[in-house]
């Protein structure tokens, strides 16, 4: 079956660091750009970083760039993103995603949540 697994989610004093991780299993991983979303209390979905299949393309969101990393290990099935400088408002649950362009196909992990305090 397809599944999406995020972990390293916590609590963190803002200025600290986390590292996600999002296990795939399930679908042909090489195949599809994976993304981070990002759904903060009472909002809406906002979309944080994303990366291609072959990892040359990377994007983030004005945000987060120049604290964000996200990375992917074909070996291992993994998506990653390492978050730095943690701010506030970066407090929100965080959904790893993985899409294959023109068959649309579209698979979602159920979220690690990611907490930052003053």
């Amino acid at each position: 079956q397809v599944q999406l697994v995020e972990s390293g989610g916590g609590l963190v004093q803002a200025g600290g660091s986390l590292r996600l991780s999002c296990a795939a299993s399930g679908f042909t991983f090489s195949s599809y750009s994976m993304y981070w979303v990002r759904q903060a209390p009472g909002k809406g979905l906002e979309w944080v970083s994303g990366i291609n299949p072959n990892g040359i393309r990377i994007n983030y969101v004005d945000s987060v760039k120049g604290r964000f990393t996200i990375s992917k290990d074909g070996a291992k099935n993994t998506v990653n993103l390492q978050m730095n400088s943690l701010k506030p408002e970066d407090t929100a649950t965080y959904f790893c995603n993985a899409h294959r362009y023109n068959w649309g196909t579209t698979f979602w992990g159920q979220g690690t949540q990611v907490t930052v305090s003053s």
